[in-house]
């Protein structure tokens, strides 16, 4: 048996979301099926670490496909013509983004449709390319598997898409999140919070992140409580980061808003262990990652209360309406002041956390690749 899979998105030290996602999955999937022969796709020279046994066979194809133009001829021309040549059981596409007229059957992990919530929040070209192009992978696609049964149910609204032809395949958490102790958490807060408490944001800093609404209830907040407690915001930059500098710029406590740019893997599993709370209050999520990963170590959470958010954080969340300033600085206000509420929804996360780890998505994920196969 023969599966090609697309992993454009395994790139040394620049895992995002998909990118974890790909990782987690494949490195189980392929070593826990050693019979199968599995081919790796990538459009830039791979890193070794990414080959995970003698099973998995690397190609790069050209263009490295980083532009909506450019993806068109990496999947509609290069991969086509591989799968042509190859004729696997199965192309297996974990960003889901798939051949047309593809001649093999074909699984699309769609993550989330964002990008027709909110198709402003993307760049021009990149929100015309999946608005036009994802409504045909996903008609296209044999099956489909996303991360959360309200992606799940968003697909088949949207798109007009039967229940039973999608799997929900949770995502799971990183082996290297952890509670610290407080000597550790003293050392993470040294380095970036100038000693103080924090509260923590975690993603890329794209519109529907909601950063412009964050740092405007933080103001509030640090001015109803008088709180030395800084902001820390994690993630690269992304589209719409001029209204996010204005905003700082018209920030009381500007000072206390801390950007760390993307930081590697290590350094970002101490900040979120060492944080105060994460607020995470963007206004659309197919999963919501940082949420997991919070719960992980320890850390009490404020959370949207849309999209997937309170699927995945249970009770286990203070939630807010992402629109609402106010409503997100009276949490954490109410957070700050509480200590008997922070200690509840660190013993709510630890409890929920259960449900999430990748081996329940790897294995999730292989089930779904069965049942293509086999359809």
């Amino acid at each position: 048996m023969k599966i090609v899979v697309n992993t454009r998105s395994l790139i040394p030290n620049k895992l995002d979301g998909i990118g974890w996602f790909t990782y987690q999955t494949l490195r189980r999937i392929t070593q826990q099926n050693q019979n199968i022969e599995f081919v790796f796709l990538f459009d830039r020279p791979f890193s070794k670490e990414f080959i995970f046994g003698k099973n998995v066979t690397p190609i790069v194809l050209f263009p490295p496909a980083r532009h909506p133009f450019l993806y068109l001829w990496f999947y509609q021309w290069s991969v086509k013509k591989q799968l042509d040549k190859i004729k696997p059981d199965l192309f297996l596409a974990p960003d889901g983004l798939l051949v047309l007229g593809a001649k093999c059957k074909q699984l699309a992990v769609v993550h989330d449709i964002n990008f027709l919530h909110y198709p402003k929040d993307l760049k021009f070209f990149y929100s015309k390319y999946y608005n036009f192009l994802v409504p045909r992978f996903v008609k296209a696609a044999t099956r489909i598997a996303t991360v959360s049964e309200f992606s799940k149910q968003d697909i088949v609204k949207q798109y007009g898409i039967k229940p039973s032809k999608i799997d929900v395949v949770y995502n799971g958490i990183n082996e290297g999140y952890m509670p610290l102790t407080e000597g550790e958490i003293d050392l993470v807060r040294k380095k970036y919070s100038e000693g103080k408490p924090y509260f923590l944001f975690v993603g890329s800093q794209s519109p529907r992140k909601n950063l412009v609404r964050l740092i405007k209830a933080f103001d509030i907040y640090k001015l109803k409580t008088k709180s030395n407690y800084k902001l820390v915001l994690v993630g690269s930059s992304f589209w719409g980061e001029g209204e996010i500098a204005q905003a700082l710029k018209d920030s009381t406590f500007s000072s206390d808003i801390l950007f760390t740019g993307r930081l590697v893997q290590t350094e970002l599993e101490k900040i979120m262990a060492a944080a105060f709370a994460l607020t995470f209050v963007s206004y659309f999520e197919g999963f919501g990652i940082p949420l997991v990963e919070a719960m992980q170590c320890g850390v009490p959470i404020i959370s949207s209360n849309t999209s997937c958010m309170p699927e995945i954080a249970g009770n286990a969340a203070l939630y807010v309406d992402p629109f609402n300033i106010d409503e997100m600085a009276k949490e954490m206000e109410n957070l700050y002041s509480s200590p008997e509420i922070k200690q509840d929804l660190i013993r709510k996360g630890n409890s929920r956390k259960l449900n999430f780890s990748w081996n329940q998505t790897a294995n999730k994920l292989w089930n779904s690749i069965e049942k293509t196969i086999l359809e």
